[in-house]
């Protein structure tokens, strides 16, 4: 069965059989599988009230360990933010009652992140509804295909620098 990159790839084999394109084979096909991929968690989680970026701004802090709470210099890069952006999230946040914020009592330049009650429901409540998004979202692969793609992917991001926080 062909997808939409077989018909590019057969589009330049056509117009310019001289060039070796077979790696838009790969690249393509990540890039559209990201963004259906992206588009079915984000439509996902707005059917139940959240954003995308809410969503892991409340996961981030849950992962973060028994407390939820994180520093913003920590959280933002954690979640890959900057910082002007994630105090932009944390304001927007605090307003909808899902996380609080103050100042590190040793070190006052510190500033403190934490789920408050409604925000672990939320987040723990999401995390189980999402896990279960992602598992229909890769219905069309096997166990076995998964932990194979999982492993070429990573082999694939640590190749272009991306290693562990």
């Amino acid at each position: 069965m062909d997808d939409a990159v077989d018909v590019i790839l057969g589009q330049w084999a056509r117009t310019r059989p001289d060039v070796d394109v077979s790696p838009m084979g790969v690249i393509g096909r990540v890039s559209r599988a990201s963004r259906l991929l992206e588009r079915g968690v984000k439509d996902f989680l707005a059917e139940h009230g959240l954003e995308a970026w809410e969503f892991d701004m409340l996961a981030t802090l849950l992962r973060s360990g028994a407390d939820a709470t994180m520093c913003m210099k920590d959280l933002s890069t954690s979640a890959m933010v900057s910082p002007g952006a994630l105090t932009n999230r944390m304001d927007h946040l605090v307003r909808r009652g899902l996380v609080h914020r103050w100042p590190a009592p040793h070190n006052r330049r510190m500033t403190l992140v934490a789920l408050t009650d409604e925000g672990r429901r939320v987040a723990d409540e999401m995390l189980v509804l999402h896990a279960a998004n992602e598992e229909r979202l890769l219905a069309g692969l096997s166990e076995g295909e998964r932990e194979a793609l999982a492993g070429l992917l990573r082999s694939l991001l640590v190749s272009l620098g991306d290693t562990s926080l």
